[in-house]
């Protein structure tokens, strides 16, 4: 999600589908939309070509193996995890490390993982689940942190002690405090 995309406000004028579009962007952008895309789209392959025919003519081609129940168990799990990825995005490293395992338990238990596609997609979703984060918006700041601007506009009697921007000691340290630590400077450690 990006925090400094625009807002869309919507037109009287506006077409349906221009609606639709906005709203799913809107929808996607606060999910790791992709991710479950991919582990989706993993899974049919996985789970399809065990038990696929292909006709050549009165030619009858079968890919059944003995690991067809495995082949659909694992293409229904990896089905289930992608779209757990769009409507539960708190459980996307689960998620992702479970795509992740599925696909490589799925490259001998069904035909290489679907013939190599399912694997790739699987794969590429269950990574995709664990690097996504969730976006803040710009106008909002991390619990527990300082405005940068209040960081930088120090005067001089709150300057702080070394590099500027490391504040010095809090006027709730007493001057003896620091000074009878192992370490004379304020508890830091030297090379010296």
């Amino acid at each position: 999600m990006n925090p400094q995309a625009p807002v869309y406000v919507r037109s009287e004028d506006d077409a349906w589908l221009t609606v639709v579009y906005y709203h799913f962007h809107a929808w996607s952008g606060r999910r790791p939309f992709w991710a479950g895309l991919f582990t989706l789209l993993g899974g049919f392959p996985i789970a399809y070509f065990p038990y696929a025919d292909l006709r050549l003519g009165n030619v009858s081609l079968a890919m059944a193996t003995t690991g067809g129940a495995g082949a659909l168990i694992i293409g229904v799990l990896l089905i289930t995890l992608g779209l757990a990825l769009w409507f539960q995005q708190t459980i996307r490293v689960f998620a992702g490390v479970a795509a992740i395992l599925l696909a490589l338990v799925s490259l001998p238990v069904s035909n290489l993982g679907g013939f190599g596609a399912g694997f790739i997609l699987s794969l590429l979703g269950g990574a995709l689940a664990l690097s996504w984060a969730p976006g803040q918006p710009a106008d909002e700041e991390p619990a527990g942190q300082q405005p940068a601007a209040a960081a930088v506009d120090l005067g001089k009697a709150e300057a702080p002690a070394g590099i500027h921007g490391i504040p010095g000691p809090r006027e709730t340290d007493t001057a003896h405090a620091s000074e009878t630590t192992a370490h004379a400077d304020g508890g830091r450690n030297s090379a010296g």
